[in-house]
């Protein structure tokens, strides 16, 4: 068997579908299932009578205990069921939640016995009652850990749906490279073998940087500054066949040439600076991509002249930019936006995006 064998490549194990219950959102979850529990319980015993609410408000109240207590064990627990498989993390979670409703059983068994006798009412027998509360408390603990558990991997299986969903539309978008560009390319390229040996080997150089770059996993991040050296090398290429009509201003000295960002952000929005605003101008003109801080934010904002009487745009104009949305959102979970401003005669797209933190 060859070491490249599907067989011997290890596969990452996908995470454990419960939530971090150390946060407010799960605990805000936990506290409406154990309500609608109670609820539905109420209901079930009483329908709507007199003894409605009392019994409601009991029986929310020990549900919550349960629903609270078991959402501090699994956060204390969290770390060893991330390390397990769906079945076994299941199990182990069920049989936890279990644990801590049989302690709030007693707690409460106990409680209501110590305050009967406080009172001078009469306890109940602990050899029938005490045994029938604490196995019916675990019924319905079992019920609704089970459904608690399929409504977390549903949600869970959901999110991650949607965001295979996303990664695929992100491939497609990053495997797709213009065929104009490319053919361009491969012209001026073979136009310059013979004319300057030295510059159509720098194009393919370019070229095959920009390839790789299309190439990379969609996960990958690499610094700032790499990410500006591929836009740099697609400004090479394109000068060779649009001349003196192009022209790029670069300020970016301002920026974290150090934050890590998703490949290929800025190559396809000076793409379309070029194919949309800088090629069908006679004259040509100027691209100015300027950048700095907001706070914790870099900054880079693109901008290119257009033809006012050029009412219909060619065709694709948004490839790049949902290309750099869905990146962007993939790579920083709502921290980073995209911002166009057209007018009639300029184009400009504005991105923001954390500068220290690498990307989730």
């Amino acid at each position: 068997m060859s070491p490249e064998s599907p067989a011997l490549i290890p596969r990452e194990r996908p995470a454990f579908y419960l939530p971090d219950f150390c946060r407010a959102q799960s605990v805000l979850a936990v506290i409406l299932i154990a309500e609608l529990v109670a609820l539905l319980l109420t209901l079930a015993r009483h329908g709507i009578s007199d003894g409605f609410w009392p019994s409601l408000a009991q029986t929310s109240l020990f549900l919550l205990w349960a629903a609270l207590g078991t959402a501090a064990v699994f956060c204390a627990a969290r770390g060893l069921l991330s390390r397990l498989d769906v079945v076994k993390g299941s199990i182990i979670a069920l049989v936890l939640m279990l644990i801590v409703t049989a302690l709030v059983t007693e707690g409460a068994w106990w409680l209501s016995d110590y305050s009967n006798r406080m009172l001078g009412l009469a306890s109940p027998s602990r050899a029938t009652d005490h045994l029938q509360f604490l196995l019916r408390n675990l019924a319905v603990g079992a019920i609704a850990g089970g459904l608690a558990l399929r409504y977390f991997y549903v949600t869970h299986q959901w999110r991650r749906n949607v965001e295979a969903e996303a990664q695929s539309r992100v491939r497609a978008l990053q495997a797709r490279i213009r065929p104009h560009f490319l053919f361009n390319s491969m012209n001026t390229i073979a136009s310059l073998t013979r004319s300057n040996p030295r510059l159509a080997e720098q194009a393919i150089a370019d070229l095959a940087d920009l390839f790789r770059a299309s190439l990379r996993e969609h996960r990958e991040t690499i610094p700032l500054a790499s990410e500006i050296e591929i836009a740099r090398a697609y400004e090479r290429v394109e000068r060779l066949r649009l001349g003196d009509r192009l022209k790029v201003d670069w300020q970016l000295e301002a920026l974290p040439m150090d934050a890590q960002v998703p490949a290929l952000i800025l190559q396809p929005l000076l793409e379309n600076a070029v194919y949309h605003g800088i090629e069908p101008l006679g004259k040509g003109g100027t691209i100015r991509i300027t950048g700095r801080r907001e706070g914790n934010k870099a900054v880079i904002t693109i901008g290119n002249p257009v033809e006012p009487k050029l009412v219909a745009r060619r065709p694709g104009h948004q490839i790049g930019l949902d290309n750099v949305r869905q990146r962007l959102e993939l790579m920083f979970h709502g921290e980073a936006d995209v911002e166009v401003i057209e007018t009639p005669e300029h184009f400009l797209v504005t991105l923001r995006f954390p500068a220290g933190a690498t990307p989730a």
